[in-house]
């Protein structure tokens, strides 16, 4: 497993999968490993992907400060790979939290950026979007499981965890709730649930960074081409991916079936993988 150490002694490790151009690939949570996005297989037949293990998880090291996981902490960590790569520029995935990690790294150094994917992603938090997740979730009021899931999701909101063991067993509990009642969920669960957790991120994250998060400002100096992509039930919704592409200038939305993981849901991953291998491609074009 490739692996550099940062300017602060951390390991910071990534898995290589694939041949072709270059693609680092940084997952969601925050605290989930790279297998969140179980391999990637179609984009791994035309890219050589660089599956990155944020800060805390799978390979890499925790940082010494519990409280070192600001999104500019992780773009930190971007910028020290491309820079252990050697390479000039680096095309981007992020998807979810891993999108604004993206965000962040490219606003801070937008020279640096080949092309970018922000995928299920937002630049802040709306009352929409918290309305859109609120509206999913009662979709299962009738169902056997919904009062325990309630609960746990209250719990992981309220912070009421103390490890990632205790963290993991919350996102167990909670996760049907996420998704559409008419979606089956099993094999997405059981990825997630193999990425692992990181308590310490998401406690950071939801205490210090969401409430206040609005990275639409630092994308207006991204002039690399950017494709923002969302499936077309995923609460993110279209209103948050419409507010990114007017905030960048060279960016384009793909509205695509499927909820927040179309790249592990059988039927969507296909079509999530055109899109995005469709928009990495044309570089070559040009």
């Amino acid at each position: 497993m490739p692996a550099l150490t940062t300017a602060d002694g951390r390991t910071l490790a990534w898995h290589e999968a694939g041949s072709g151009p270059p693609l680092l690939c940084h997952p969601g949570g925050p605290g989930f490993s790279s297998a969140y996005f179980d391999g990637l297989p179609d984009l791994a037949a035309q890219r050589t992907l660089l599956l990155l293990d944020p800060r805390g998880t799978g390979g890499s090291d925790r940082p010494a400060d519990p409280t070192a996981y600001d999104l500019g902490d992780y773009a930190g960590d971007i910028e020290a790979l491309r820079t252990h790569l050697g390479l000039e520029r680096i095309d981007l995935l992020g998807h979810s939290h891993g999108g604004f990690v993206a965000m962040a790294w490219a606003g801070a150094h937008p020279d640096r950026v080949g092309r970018l994917v922000l995928a299920s992603t937002a630049p802040r938090f709306t009352d929409a979007i918290r309305q859109a997740r609120a509206d999913r979730a009662a979709e299962h009021r009738d169902q056997p499981y919904y009062a325990d899931a309630m609960a746990a999701l209250q719990a992981h909101l309220a912070g009421d965890y103390g490890t990632d063991e205790d963290l993991a067993r919350l996102y167990a509990r909670e996760s049907r709730v996420f998704a559409p009642l008419d979606m089956e969920t099993a094999e997405v669960d059981a990825v997630l649930m193999r990425a692992g957790t990181n308590a310490d991120a998401l406690r950071h994250f939801n205490d210090h960074v969401a409430a206040g998060m609005n990275l639409a400002p630092g994308l207006a100096g991204i002039q690399a081409p950017t494709l923002v992509i969302v499936g077309d039930v995923d609460p993110m919704g279209a209103p948050a991916a419409q507010e990114l592409v007017a905030a960048l200038p060279n960016g384009r939305l793909e509205i695509v079936p499927g909820d927040h993981f179309p790249f592990l849901e059988r039927e969507h991953r296909p079509q999530w993988s055109r899109a995005v291998l469709g928009f990495l491609g044309e570089e070559r074009l040009g």
